[in-house]
């Protein structure tokens, strides 16, 4: 009655429906970040499939290829990987080629999606192999007697050219110059500035990124938003990093690099490419000095198929 008389009754009414309503409001709010949650989770799952598939799809087209053109017969003859000493044999044998005929042997730079005329009319059945070895230089000579594809670390505008010789600069499968070489992680970052193989100077860092997060709700979403957040940070210091670059190397020298080559995650290198002239995928990993070493090597492998 007194309540009533005083008004309160209206007001624990209406403070009732407000607490109604502040429930059904977080239940939606905890919907809604469930849902945020969930989509992270399908995004990160999504981008570990991605490679996976990737393969996948390249082995299929393989396959689909080898069917349409007949093929189950004609193979490699040989693949290799070559680096160093290795790699100098091989360019060494390539280049010791010569013929009397001043167009007796095809040099030719075959991108991953077109094979060029005459090198299709050179290679006639064994074509597909060059397609699949692809993007790659193909050297091969007018008797068959020669006949490679290497991979190339950095590649060059296509051309294709009969010469008494193959043509195989060593800036497309060595380390020339002096060029800045970057690794870029999620949580690591490493620069090396080299002179041919020689690295002359290095920095790097980590960052403390949080990984995976198995719940859901307000707590998983919370973890995601400080991950994004220092995975952003890190990225930041890194881009700062390279950036230095072009300011007459970076304040380590005052001669300039030639060229900035930058691998890392697939995830990542979108965040860099405007600084890189050259970019690959690696799956290197570990201290910053030790992971830059691998991906150094892995980036400057090269593949090579016997066609």
């Amino acid at each position: 009655m007194i309540d009533r008389l005083l008004g309160r009754a209206e007001l624990k009414e209406r403070i009732a429906e407000l607490e109604e309503e502040k429930r059904h409001l977080e239940r939606r709010a905890e919907a809604e970040e469930e849902r945020r949650s969930d989509a992270v989770a399908d995004r990160q799952r999504a981008e570990e499939r991605v490679n996976r598939l990737e393969q996948r799809i390249e082995s299929l087209e393989d396959r689909v290829e080898r069917a349409e053109g007949d093929e189950e017969t004609v193979e490699f003859r040989r693949v290799s990987d070559a680096y160093g000493r290795r790699l100098d044999d091989v360019l060494g044998r390539l280049r010791g080629i010569e013929s009397d005929d001043p167009e007796g042997v095809l040099t030719a730079f075959v991108p991953d999606d077109a094979v060029p005329g005459t090198v299709a009319d050179q290679f006639g059945d064994r074509t597909p192999l060059v397609r699949r070895a692809a993007p790659a230089v193909v050297v091969v000579d007018d008797t068959g007697a020669v006949s490679a594809a290497l991979s190339t670390p950095i590649e060059p505008d296509p051309f294709d050219r009969w010469a008494d010789r193959p043509r195989l600069p060593d800036e497309w499968f060595r380390p020339t110059g002096r060029f800045a070489f970057a690794l870029v992680r999620s949580d690591t970052f490493a620069l090396g500035i080299y002179e041919g193989d020689e690295r002359v100077d290095f920095e790097g860092f980590t960052s403390d990124v949080k990984g995976a997060h198995s719940k859901g709700g307000f707590s998983q979403g919370r973890f995601e938003r400080r991950r994004e957040g220092q995975i952003d940070e890190h990225l930041e210091r890194a881009r700062d990093a390279l950036a230095d670059l072009d300011d007459a190397g970076g304040g380590r020298d005052t001669e300039a690099v030639e060229r900035t080559v930058v691998v890392g995650e697939r995830s990542v290198l979108g965040e860099v490419r405007e600084f890189a002239d050259d970019t690959d995928v690696t799956d290197a990993t570990g201290r910053p000095e030790d992971a830059l070493e691998d991906a150094f090597r892995d980036f400057w492998t090269v593949r090579v198929h016997a066609v």
